[in-house]
Order: C-alpha cells, then structure tokens, then sequence
C-alpha cells in the first residue's frame, strides 16, 4: 500500500510560482512511476506530468512545457511539481499519483494507469 500526501497548494497572482510535493508512504519509493494531475471545476481530470523511477525520463503536456517542471528525490521519497508563469486556467486541485513501474524507459501518462492517488491540494491562480 502507498500513501501519498500533497503539499504547497495555495493563493498566488498570475505570473507567480508554486512548488508542490508529495510525499509517499512506501518502502521502496524507487520503484514507482509518479505522476501529476489535475481536475477543475466541471473539467475532467487531466494529465499533467509523469516522471520515471530514475527519474531520467520526464513528460509534460502541452500547456504547461516550459513553465512546469516534475522532478523526485528518492532519498525524501517525494516527487516535486514546481510552477512557474502561473495562469489563471492553472487553477485547480492538483493530484499526485504512483504506480508500480514496469517499464524503466517510461512513466504512463493516463490516470487509469496509477495505482494510488494523494487527496489533493488546491492552486488558485488570481488574475
């Protein structure tokens, strides 16, 4: 089993930056894929991005390449989401997400995919 829990959501302008982590409960973190999501009022739940067990391999969708970064320590047992340039459509309640890695080349992009989920923390982007 794998507990996750998110931190570092919060109220920030538009161009600001916010760091989130998830810390997971797990004896060996490093053989888990980790990913982000994020939902938003009345908006299904979409990819954000996904990191490899190394973390060597990164992915990042489209709307938030060169403004967001995923990255882990291992050591910590945490996987970071670091936001920069935020915008107003960044709002949401930002979810991380593991899964038992079966490939090291490659970390899964679809939600259904992920084994275990953290609760969630919310960002709020203000214009």
């Amino acid at each position: 089993q794998v507990q996750l829990v998110e931190s570092g959501g919060g109220l920030v302008q538009a161009g600001g930056s916010l760091r989130l982590s998830c810390a997971a409960s797990v004896r060996t973190f490093s053989n888990y894929d980790m990913g982000w999501f994020r939902q938003a009022p009345g908006k299904e739940r979409e990819f954000v991005a996904a990191i490899t067990t190394s973390g060597r391999r990164t992915y990042h969708s489209d709307f938030v390449k060169g403004r967001f970064t995923i990255s882990r320590d291992n050591a910590k047992k945490t996987v970071y989401l670091q936001m920069n340039s935020l915008k107003p459509e960044d709002t949401a309640v930002y979810y991380c997400a593991a899964d038992y890695s079966s490939n090291y080349y490659y970390a899964p992009r679809e939600g259904a995919e992920y084994d275990y989920w953290g609760q969630g923390t919310q960002v709020t982007v203000s214009s």
